[in-house]
């Protein structure tokens, strides 16, 4: 299955710009003098997990500890990614205080309530400056079994290559620069794979035969693509992720910021898919460089059988 129900999302304490991440990330801005940040961040965290509840979503909040201080904690599906056979994978962060993240908690609260049957731990990359982010560093289509990345100083070919042959992925892999040619620093951010529609910033993707091909890979996997600008990569629109409620029924989840980037035509052929949910999250884009997919590690372990039963 390409979408799961099961969300977990990490509750903010000490929220602010990360310093570590700033040099590549340009999405990321500085806040403003005497800016409270971390209430703005909580502020619009809830109302983000207020509407996704609203919308049937099954979201598991984790209170993030105030120490060590990881400023971009509230962006979790970076360091691990899960999957239905069991697997977990850790990946190799750039930023330092980053990697802090993968004590805090959240892999004993995994492995409590899921069954966690085969760890690829790749962290030990980081020591050779070898690194990927994750679904950040990676748009997968689960279904077709393809994985997306965009090279960047934050998603190398070597990591990249031992996750697919563990999971068994096809790469298509491309180079995406932004207005100044700089390689965009995650994937996730100029596009997004779902069941049936396809967003991405084609634009980005200078070379011609990787652009091409890009586009015929989505296309022959079955998706309709949905082509961004760079003015709507600019404001997030390719960050977006489809889940599903409890009934099944899909939504396309993304910032409001993303939403209003986009087209009449373009929001048609999206309410022709899935439900739309644009949620608030200005202060977070502006000060952390990430937007509402990144906040959002998708859960698809399976329980163990006694949680099973306890929620029949």
């Amino acid at each position: 299955m390409q979408t799961t129900n099961t969300v977990l999302m990490i509750r903010p304490t000490r929220f602010s710009f990360n310093q570590d991440t700033a040099a590549n990330n340009r999405f990321q801005q500085p806040a403003a003098v005497a800016e409270d940040v971390q209430l703005k961040a909580l502020q619009e965290f809830d109302g983000y997990v207020a509407a996704l509840r609203s919308h049937g979503v099954d979201v598991r909040v984790h209170n993030d500890a105030e120490v060590p201080h990881t400023p971009d904690s509230i962006f979790p599906n970076n360091w691990w990614s899960s999957h239905p056979d069991g697997t977990l994978v850790l990946y190799p962060m750039q930023g330092h205080n980053r990697r802090l993240e993968r004590d805090k908690g959240v892999l004993d609260w995994l492995r409590d309530e899921y069954r966690v049957e085969q760890l690829l731990d790749l962290s030990s990359l980081e020591q050779q400056e070898v690194f990927l982010e994750g679904t950040g560093s990676m748009v997968l289509d689960r279904q077709q079994r393809i994985c997306y990345a965009g090279y960047s100083t934050r998603t190398h070919s070597r990591a990249l290559d031992q996750v697919v042959s563990h999971l068994g992925y096809e790469l298509c892999a491309f180079n995406a620069v932004d207005r100044q040619g700089v390689a965009i620093y995650h994937t996730n951010v100029m596009m997004s794979v779902g069941t049936h529609l396809a967003v991405a910033c084609l634009a980005s993707v200078s070379n011609p035969g990787e652009r091409l091909a890009l586009r015929s890979r989505l296309e022959a996997s079955g998706k309709q693509v949905i082509a961004l600008d760079l003015a709507q990569l600019e404001s997030f629109a390719g960050n977006m992720l489809e889940v599903h409620n409890a009934n099944h029924e899909p939504l396309l989840v993304m910032s409001r910021t993303a939403w209003q980037s986009l087209d009449a035509a373009q929001r048609r052929v999206i309410e022709s898919h899935v439900k739309p949910l644009p949620v608030n999250i200005d202060t977070i884009e502006r000060i952390g460089g990430g937007s509402a997919r990144c906040m959002l590690a998708e859960v698809f372990l399976p329980k163990h059988l006694a949680t099973q039963e306890q929620t029949r």
